[in-house]
């Protein structure tokens, strides 16, 4: 048991598939440490150092999200399935060296707890050094493969692998939406967590050098390359484009720079965003009272829920990639999203929610006071 005079170090490991995990779970590390202000806190991911900063407000230490991969993506809604098949089948082929691996390096970081969201492998290697676990997330990998892979010779071995990992934290905490994640006996909902953003579009238009009154669009899908031939985007009177890459010598396009810019902020100060089905623009845009636009993905499993509550909690509209560059086609979509009823801001309240659950498991290792 973790010594009572000594600082509480909190391990959060965050897949690097996406920007949604580090979004979802940024805020109930802010929360916790608004209330334990003395945690030493670790970050187990490959996001870049700047991204973990700008959503982190707190001092951490990174080190390499070994292992944790999610899914090989060739575009932000393409899966590159037999990549990823393959690197699932490596990696289970090793499972036993990757755990013991990270077990061993938990032990010498002194890990008093681990916070998953939502890499498997980290949760098999707390199991083993004896350290107490908790998993965070919208979605879990095993269901995540099995409704892909469940055909090959290996799935039903690999999701058992999965599923064992998942049942071992103490908590699975879900926040809202979510998959339904039915074979997790150890569940529990909270609300949505969402970073809420100051609304500043005057300042923000200003350090944009944006027109104040432009229209501000933004193009987001999640960290991962959405593969549009940006080049082409339409060109809309009025209208600005904020895209976090490359924004390909277009005039109405302005690539999103983290370091200028608080991405919350930004978003609450935008018109619209235009993404794909995910937890953290859509929980962010629906807790900041942002439309939505949002090229569909019939193929993931997740779909469904975030497409159900973004519908009953905010204003969205599905659109085809393709139509996306038709500036007449594009124009209808965003006057009919407008036109659609306001509705009262969701609460972000899963944070504190996640951060009460982390540290009554801090206190329960005796490294707290109560």
């Amino acid at each position: 048991m973790a010594s009572i005079d000594r600082v509480p170090h909190l391990l959060v490991a965050l897949t690097a598939h996406g920007f949604g995990h580090a979004a979802m779970t940024a805020p109930v590390v802010n929360a916790l440490t608004d209330k334990l202000p003395a945690l030493r806190l670790t970050l187990q991911s490959n996001h870049p150092k700047d991204l973990l900063a700008s959503r982190f407000k707190v001092p951490f230490e990174q080190i390499g999200g070994d292992d944790d991969f999610g899914l090989r993506m060739a575009t932000a809604t393409e899966i590159r399935l037999e990549d990823s098949a393959e690197a699932y089948r490596a990696l289970h082929g090793r499972l036993a060296d990757a755990v013991a691996e990270q077990a061993g390096r938990m032990r010498r970081l002194g890990v008093d707890l681990l916070l998953s969201n939502i890499g498997y492998v980290p949760l098999l290697a707390a199991r083993k050094a004896g350290i107490p676990a908790i998993a965070l997330s919208c979605l879990n990998w095993a269901d995540i493969y099995g409704h892909y892979f469940s055909g090959r010779p290996e799935a039903a071995a690999v999701e058992a692998d999965m599923l064992a990992a998942y049942r071992s934290a103490r908590i699975f905490l879900r926040p809202a939406p979510a998959m339904p994640m039915t074979r997790l006996a150890n569940l529990r909902a909270i609300g949505p967590i969402a970073a809420v953003g100051r609304g500043e579009p005057a300042a923000i238009r200003r350090k944009l050098g944006v027109a104040p009154a432009s229209r501000l669009g933004m193009i987001a899908f999640g960290g991962v390359d959405a593969g549009l031939p940006l080049a082409r985007w339409p060109k809309l009177a009025g209208w600005r484009w904020l895209v976090a890459g490359d924004p390909a010598g277009h005039p109405d396009l302005i690539a999103f720079d983290r370091s200028r810019v608080d991405f919350p902020d930004t978003l609450r100060s935008c018109d619209v965003v235009i993404t794909k089905p995910g937890y953290g623009t859509f929980a962010e845009a629906a807790v900041n009272g942002v439309p939505v636009l949002f090229v569909p993905r019939p193929d993931w499993p997740e779909s469904p829920e975030m497409i159900a509550w973004l519908s009953e909690h905010g204003r969205c509209r599905p659109i085809a990639s393709e139509d996306l560059f038709d500036p007449v086609v594009l124009q209808e979509q965003l006057q009919m999203l407008f036109s659609s009823p306001r509705k009262p801001l969701v609460a972000p309240t899963g944070a504190l929610e996640a951060a009460e659950v982390l540290l009554a498991a801090l206190r329960e290792q005796g490294c707290t006071h109560k």
